[in-house]
């Protein structure tokens, strides 16, 4: 890895100036109006611009120490050099790094040791406390599998084809991919790889799926004929999923706050060849009642702080504080309260998030289920990132009464 190539330089400088410092913006989404402002970039280009702009933003507060000042929006090119002498990536002394003293970088480089362990984990001090409170002694173990790069892992579309008949096709477009063990669907890439421009993925025969999600439409335990709902249905990763497990037979209702989400859906089912779907956006409370004990399977996907896929998001650690975190555990437990209504006596829900925190998984469920004498837990799982993949939680739980 090297950055020898001034426009390299200034893209990745103008796209970390927008994640940290315009509202909403999302590191993937910067990254990806980036890559597509330059098509002329070779993917040799594109992997140095990715590689380095996310490391960046995983490593921000490890690099603040080393800069020895806060990231502002006219010091990010010292942000740049303090991450290019750390990772020892060889690079150009381009007019942008100008003026910008290395030598008490590098003294602090030389000392090999940092002050707080928020600091060597790169995380809000808020965060590190937050999660040493919840995990305990683990935490440490799993901070250090979140700021490991997340690996490309597929779902192949058991409509369309299969898991090896997959490998192969992506393999003729130049695409090295391999099988996952305990995952039925999965395929993993070699290496990082824009599938998006293969014939298979226009074909309809994968979606970018992590490994730990698609352990949920599993968990669901759907059957063919059932009437589902995917009640945070989002952009439809999980929706499909089902619809794949289901064999298009039955119906799934889609539900969700945001109705351009739900038109990504949709288009995402039409490539799939997903037809058992139909998405309804959630405009008041009438939505969910007129579904009320009418559901065999209930999927709550339900907002969370995204701590267990900082691997992919780095930037969110960022973006989140305590408050946030308060509000959306009230979030997920009115989602509960007022969701669980759609199903049927005998009817399963799960409840799952892409968090690693107790308070927002297994506290939770127990919350829930002391207030509703009505349900019960079959069995829960959660992944943690130190398996290889994202965090995420799962319960599943059935309606007795």
């Amino acid at each position: 890895m090297e950055l020898i190539h001034r426009n390299l330089a200034i893209g990745i400088h103008d796209a970390l100036q927008e994640t940290f410092f315009e509202k909403n913006k999302y590191a993937d989404k910067v990254i990806e109006r980036l890559l597509k402002a330059h098509r002329k970039w070779g993917s040799q280009d594109r992997a140095v611009v990715s590689e380095i702009f996310y490391n960046i933003i995983r490593w921000r507060k490890r690099l603040e120490y080393y800069m020895g000042e806060g990231v502002k929006p006219n010091n990010i090119y010292k942000l740049i050099i303090a991450y290019l002498l750390w990772s020892k990536t060889n690079y150009k002394k381009f007019e942008e790094f100008d003026g910008i003293k290395i030598a008490d970088i590098l003294t602090k480089l030389k000392k090999n040791t940092v002050p707080t362990k928020a600091i060597e984990h790169s995380l809000p001090e808020w965060l590190a406390e937050t999660l040493e409170k919840e995990l305990g002694p683990g935490w440490e173990k799993e901070m250090h599998a979140l700021n490991e790069q997340a690996p490309t892992v597929l779902r192949a579309n058991s409509l369309k084809t299969t898991p090896k008949e997959l490998i192969s096709d992506l393999s003729d477009e130049g695409v090295v991919a391999y099988t996952v063990r305990n995952y039925p669907d999965a395929v993993q890439l070699e290496e990082k790889k824009n599938v998006f421009l293969t014939t298979a993925f226009k074909e309809g025969l994968f979606e970018v799926q992590d490994a730990s999600s698609q352990k949920i439409g599993y968990f669901l335990d759907v059957k063919e004929g059932q009437r589902v709902v995917d009640a945070c249905a989002g952009a439809g990763g999980k929706t499909l999923h089902l619809a794949a497990l289901m064999g298009n037979k039955g119906q799934i209702v889609a539900l969700d706050i945001f109705e351009w989400k739900l038109a990504e859906l949709k288009r995402r089912a039409k490539r799939a060849g997903a037809h058992n779907i139909e998405t309804r956006m959630i405009s008041d409370n009438k939505v969910i009642k007129r579904l009320h004990d009418k559901v065999d399977r209930l999927l709550i996907d339900a907002p969370c702080s995204g701590l267990g896929v900082l691997k992919r998001n780095p930037d969110s650690k960022w973006k989140i504080d305590q408050d946030f975190i308060d509000r959306i555990k009230k979030e997920q437990q009115q989602i509960l309260q007022d969701y669980s209504k759609m199903l049927k006596v005998g009817g399963k829900m799960v409840y799952a998030t892409c968090s690693i925190l107790p308070s927002e998984n297994n506290l939770q469920v127990e919350e829930f289920l002391k207030n509703n004498s009505g349900y019960k837990l079959i069995k829960d799982d959660k992944v943690m990132p130190s398996q290889g993949y994202d965090g995420f939680y799962m319960a599943l739980i059935e309606r007795v009464s």
